[in-house]
């Protein structure tokens, strides 16, 4: 993995295991994992083995049942509610279910988050139109959310998300719903974003999507991670048993 002059551990896992309250068996389990910043990761993993989960400790929509994690340098165990939501502007999320509010068009939707910090009027627009247009949105400032189909809507959000240059993206499934054009057109505005300072994780289950770009992918199975490499898919401890071999 290239590691960015400058880079940091932007996300650290120590010993973290998660199991939803009421249950006994956890969803991921003595995690100790470690990202980079200045990169773009893949999270797979089977449906329902743990990716949405994994992506909302980082964020601390969770916490985890045992161990620590640290995002930004911050230990997320440790965030008050104040604390939690200066945090949180550091972060960009892109969820599954497109969440845009139906009133609003598609600019609107996208230069909101800037208007509430106190942009002006003018500038956060014209920043939402450039992003827009580099997602292929730029002819759709003034449709809204019922007029658009679900590519685009997640388009949108993905514009909503990386509008203030945050400094860590989490990405779920953000190209469920586009087609393979589409998908290249998302992973090459992420690629930008890292050029710019941003650190991207994207879940997805899109085999091709990441044996085509070369990033460094984590699995999740049997709720243990897994580093992937380049030898037929194989964990690097497993390639490393067949070359010895």
């Amino acid at each position: 993995m290239k590691i960015c002059q400058g880079a940091y551990p932007i996300v650290e896992f120590d010993k973290v295991n998660f199991s939803y309250r009421g249950t006994s068996q956890n969803v991921l389990k003595n995690i100790n994992v470690e990202f980079m910043s200045h990169e773009i990761y893949f999270l797979t993993g089977e449906s329902g083995a743990g990716k949405t989960s994994f992506l909302k400790l980082i964020y601390s929509g969770l916490q985890p049942t045992t161990g620590s994690i640290k995002v930004l340098q911050t230990n997320t165990c440790d965030l008050n509610i104040q604390l939690l939501s200066a945090f949180r502007q550091q972060i960009g999320i892109v969820q599954q279910q497109c969440e845009l509010f139906e009133h609003l068009n598609v600019i609107d939707n996208v230069s909101l988050v800037l208007k509430l910090q106190g942009v002006n009027h003018k500038k956060a627009n014209n920043y939402a139109e450039e992003l827009l247009a580099w997602t292929g949105l730029g002819d759709y400032l003034k449709r809204y959310p019922k007029e658009l189909s679900d590519g685009q809507k997640q388009r949108v959000s993905i514009a909503r998300a990386v509008i203030r240059r945050p400094k860590l993206l989490l990405a779920d499934e953000p190209t469920g719903n586009v087609d393979d054009n589409q998908s290249k057109r998302l992973i090459n505005l992420f690629r930008e974003l890292v050029k710019m300072g941003t650190t991207v994780i994207i879940a997805t289950h899109n085999r091709h999507l990441v044996a085509a770009k070369g990033h460094t992918e984590y699995r999740i199975k049997n709720g243990e991670i897994y580093q992937q490499n380049s030898l037929k898919g194989t964990s690097s401890l497993t390639a490393q048993l067949m070359r010895r071999a």
